[in-house]
């Protein structure tokens, strides 16, 4: 089996492209913590992040990579691997698609607890399981998770353009300044921006941009029908409910408002497992659930989203639906946010106690006017007007 592997790995550790890396991750992946973790939506790059770590700071004699769900790895132990490994002086263990292998974190801990010289690395492209099993792991795991590409790396990777990481406020004191500075530097900036919401989110467009779509929307496919049922107590036959859902977001084009009672009666199902699938496929990173801005804890989300553009545009082209701009641009300002964004009757969103309205580049004040701490978040290459801010600028967040 060993040996299987070694001649796999080194197949595929050579082939690993080296002229983009997401330092920030490597960094994760290279520090001296035993057990690490890299989670998120397929087609992010933690495949490419594992071997790039592998191939930059290791000899092929100390590691072991493979991928749990190789056909002959299905049916043996990877604790048993890990153990020959070890004897014969390996140092680094790294097991891709790790969600893919039963009864993963149980093995995971007893490969941690029976060799205390050996490094563990693994990756799971449905961040559902790994999320699922983590309590398992939880005094011993650092996990990373690894998120799709902001503009600010789409335009360095696409157009070797290389953007400032920004802090939000930043952003609200020296949007001004900083959007024009890079506007006027770089001409093309504004015409990247459109063209990295529709396929900039994730590394396979250096692949082949034509088959983009094609590709993502096979990905989306895989976290329906594979990752999801593969949590406890969710039968198969409810898998159409959450195809069903994505159908609605689609043919309902604007940013669609939920209400939980008429959705529970469509698709016949009660209010507590509606909002539980609606949870779990925002944990898939498929959507994003947005709550109204609020004192009282509540799990009713006012607003669903995409998880990005790019998702947007995939499942538009799919259904053979045109595209809502307006949509886009709320999308967009969503994914820039990882927590802490609220939707609101005022205005369009809430971030940071500032009320954010989203829109072309010749949106007014007209709705927000008498708001303090109110913001435009324009659709433009740059702006000189005080609290409109161009909204690719967010796509620079740190």
């Amino acid at each position: 089996m060993l040996k299987y592997i070694q001649n796999k790995q080194i197949r595929t550790v050579n082939q690993t492209v080296s002229t983009f890396v997401r330092e920030n991750y490597l960094k994760k992946l290279t520090s001296k913590n035993r057990l690490v973790g890299l989670v998120g939506q397929r087609g992010v790059g933690k495949t490419t992040l594992l071997l790039q770590y592998l191939k930059s700071n290791y000899k092929p004699s100390q590691y072991l990579y493979f991928s749990a769900d190789d056909v002959y790895i299905i049916n043996s132990s990877i604790y048993d691997i890990a153990e020959e490994f070890v004897t014969l002086g390996g140092k680094v263990l790294v097991i891709d698609e790790i969600h893919k292998y039963k009864n993963w974190a149980m093995e995971i801990k007893s490969i941690y607890d029976s060799f205390p010289n050996l490094l563990i690395r693994f990756s799971g492209s449905s961040a559902l399981n790994i999320l699922n099993e983590k309590h398992d792991l939880s005094r011993r795991a650092v996990i990373v998770k690894v998120k799709p590409l902001s503009f600010g790396e789409y335009l360095k990777l696409n157009n070797n353009i290389e953007l400032p990481v920004l802090k939000f406020d930043e952003i609200i004191n020296r949007h001004n300044e900083i959007s024009y500075s890079y506007a006027i530097e770089n001409p093309t900036l504004y015409k990247s921006f459109l063209k990295y919401l529709e396929i900039g989110f994730y590394p396979f467009f250096l692949e082949d941009e034509e088959e983009y779509i094609n590709k993502l929307f096979n990905a989306c496919e895989k976290v329906i029908n594979e990752d999801i049922p593969s949590l406890n107590k969710i039968e198969y036959t409810h898998l159409s409910i959450f195809k069903k859902l994505i159908a609605k977001l689609i043919y309902t084009k604007v940013p669609f408002k939920v209400n939980i009672t008429a959705l529970s009666k469509e698709f016949e199902i009660s209010h507590p497992t509606l909002l539980t699938y609606l949870e779990i496929l925002e944990k898939t990173n498929l959507v994003r659930l947005i709550k109204k801005v609020s004192k009282k804890i509540s799990k009713k989300p006012d607003k669903i989203l995409f998880g990005n553009t790019n998702l947007l545009y995939t499942f538009c082209d799919e259904f053979g639906v045109d595209i809502d701009i307006g949509t886009v641009r709320e999308t967009f300002f969503v994914s820039c946010f990882e927590k802490n964004i609220y939707y609101s009757d005022k205005g369009d969103f809430v971030v940071n106690e500032k009320i954010f309205e989203v829109g072309g580049k010749n949106k007014d004040f007209k709705q927000i006017r008498d708001i303090k701490e109110s913001y435009l978040a324009l659709d433009t290459d740059y702006s000189m007007r005080k609290n409109a801010i161009p909204l690719w600028l967010f796509g620079c967040l740190h």
